[in-house]
């Protein structure tokens, strides 16, 4: 899964390149895209369940600037008994360069936020998002 965002001037901060925190919000709506195209969200949290993340691995390898064009690919790295690991990458396409690499550990829960194990129509549902290619 791709998603494109070109970086505007709101995106950077006072050193004129995009913040770190700004660099979540861009993960987040790359996986808010995953969960739009490949499941259906709606349906699965009227049956309760719920997606949470529990742990994010970043590592910030270089800078994106206003006007650069950006490229988040999303996908899943593993599927365990109670959490997966979902792998997403931002390439800067202005620069060539990667800026962030990252790794985010989610839980389903249900609806009073106890973790489930991935199995049955749960493991169905995340196992509909495609995995993370190099």
């Amino acid at each position: 899964m791709e998603t494109e965002i070109k970086i505007r001037g709101y995106h950077t901060d006072l050193y004129q390149h995009v913040n770190n925190a700004r660099y979540l919000e861009f993960l987040e709506e790359a996986r808010w895209q995953i969960l739009e195209t490949y499941t259906d969200l709606a349906s699965f949290m009227k049956k309760g369940f719920l997606f949470f993340v529990v742990n994010i691995n970043i590592s910030y390898k270089s800078q994106a600037r206003v006007n650069d064009l950006i490229r988040i690919r999303s996908g899943m790295k593993q599927i365990g008994n109670k959490s997966a690991v979902v792998r997403q990458k931002v390439h800067n396409l202005t620069t060539g360069q990667v800026c962030v690499d990252a790794d985010i550990t989610f839980v389903v829960s249900d609806i009073k936020g106890k973790a489930l194990k991935i199995e049955g129509e749960v493991l169905e549902t995340v196992n509909r998002i495609p995995m993370f290619e190099e």
